[in-house]
């Protein structure tokens, strides 16, 4: 990047998050490619705009990687990505995947967090 388009920029963190309907690679796919899609349509991010991803799931999804997910279905190959299990804590929401996206923004750009399904109740403020 140039310095003048660096100047114009912000780097900045989104946090999202989802629910699956169950422990399966189809239903954690139909999860995770909505988190993207909404990510992408409210901030209006490019693939070039991402630096990293790190996503979390509860205890109770191990059926896929959402990275491997992210990865497949929107092509985000240089994309740096980590998957996690997200720490245990009793009565959390469960199937619920979590993602942490470190992004260059224009610098007036307004940030929105995807907070979708059962996960919208963990940031109502969001």
């Amino acid at each position: 990047m140039s310095e003048k388009i660096l100047a114009n920029t912000k780097t900045v963190v989104i946090r999202g998050a989802t629910t699956s309907d169950g422990n399966t690679k189809s239903d954690m796919e139909k999860a995770v490619i909505e988190l993207i899609k909404e990510l992408i349509t409210r901030n209006k991010i490019t693939p070039e705009d991402i630096l990293s991803i790190t996503f979390t799931v509860t205890k109770d999804l191990n059926a896929c990687f959402p990275a491997s997910i992210a990865r497949q279905y929107f092509g985000l190959d240089s994309i740096a990505f980590l998957d996690c299990q997200q720490m245990f804590v009793p009565d959390d929401i469960q199937y619920c995947i979590r993602l942490m996206a470190m992004l260059v923004l224009p610098s007036e750009a307004i940030n929105n967090h995807p907070y979708l399904k059962g996960a919208s109740n963990l940031r109502p403020d969001r």
